[in-house]
């Protein structure tokens, strides 16, 4: 079992105990770092010792530039708020991308209304004008049964509060604050497999790993074709905007230690075969071999200057990190 990580730096270590890899940050990444932490530490037979937090994006970020973690999960990459705060306390930090997800928007399977969703249908239910108006399905399109609206999303310390915000809204963080929220997305599956009329959405493993008790629900493109989440779509960048890349960020004075060394190795190189395990999309190659020699050549800062990336494609990502 992984535990939520402290605030303790390498004490253990130099006490004669065993090293510890502190991680935090994201509920999207979770199952990927966890897959990847288990892995790792059998492989070196509890040489290290490795802790998972579930604190949100924004909360990995605070961590990481309080020095409270040597590495975040982040299901977006670093905003400028969050570069000035680690700028004010001298905390520099690695951006390497880890594997791509879809944005899952999931229905209760008991909805037999809902085949397929606009950016506007959801922009009307999520924005914050809908709040304490929007509260019926039919109030949505006028076809659909006078049944209440039940809403489950993410709280605001989350990556994917922010992308979808920005990607349905064209503004991160502006929703509606009348739904339940929560910065753990288990939470939000079983909000939507209890309850008849929810909808909610969270990250594609997350459906993978309910599935049996809920129904994706397809976007409509500009083509008035229908997409569905999965592992192709996701590849060949039709299920845009709710496709994104995930990231971890490590701290450059962690990334000295052979522990974390070991570790950020041991996840490039294994982690794409156990993140495709747990539901995600993984980076090609070339990439995760792209990404390691940012990693040994300490690249430091972002490729995304603290701006919001919406619908990029791994493609578009790959550009990116070339030319920097």
């Amino acid at each position: 079992m992984l535990s939520a990580c402290g605030s303790k730096n390498t004490a253990e270590s130099r006490a004669g105990r065993k090293p510890i890899v502190r991680i935090d940050g994201s509920s999207t990444v979770f199952p990927i770092a966890e897959a990847v932490a288990e892995e790792f530490q059998l492989a070196r037979r509890g040489a290290v010792r490795v802790t998972v937090g579930l604190s949100g994006t924004g909360g990995g970020f605070k961590k990481l530039c309080r020095g409270d973690a040597d590495i975040t999960n982040a299901s977006r990459p670093i905003l400028k708020g969050e570069m000035e705060a680690c700028r004010a306390s001298g905390e520099r930090y690695l951006e390497l991308p880890i594997a791509f997800d879809a944005i899952t928007v999931a229905v209760n399977p008991e909805n037999d209304w809902v085949e397929s969703l606009t950016i506007a249908d959801l922009r009307k239910m999520w924005e914050p004008a809908a709040q304490g108006k929007i509260t019926r399905w039919n109030q949505v399109r006028p076809e659909w049964p006078d049944m209440p609206l039940m809403l489950f999303g993410p709280g605001a310390d989350s990556g994917t509060f922010d992308y979808f915000t920005e990607a349905v809204m064209g503004e991160a963080k502006s929703s509606r604050g009348d739904y339940t929220a929560s910065e753990d997305d288990n939470v939000l599956v079983q909000g939507v497999e209890h309850n008849k009329n929810a909808l909610g959405y969270f990250g594609y493993a997350y459906y993978i790993a309910h599935k049996e008790n809920m129904r994706a629900v397809g976007i409509q493109a500009d083509s008035g074709a229908t997409v569905l989440p999965d592992l192709t779509t996701v590849l060949d960048g039709s299920y845009r905007p709710l496709s994104r890349p995930l990231f971890v960020y490590i701290a450059e004075n962690a990334a000295q230690r052979p522990e974390i060394r070991d570790f950020i190795r041991f996840y490039l190189l294994d982690g794409p075969d156990l993140a495709a395990q747990v539901g995600f999309v993984p980076l090609p190659e070339h990439a995760s071999q792209a990404a390691l020699l940012h990693f040994e050549n300490n690249r430091v800062g972002t490729i995304f200057g603290g701006l919001p990336v919406v619908g990029i494609t791994i493609d578009e990502l790959l550009q990116r990190e070339a030319v920097h």
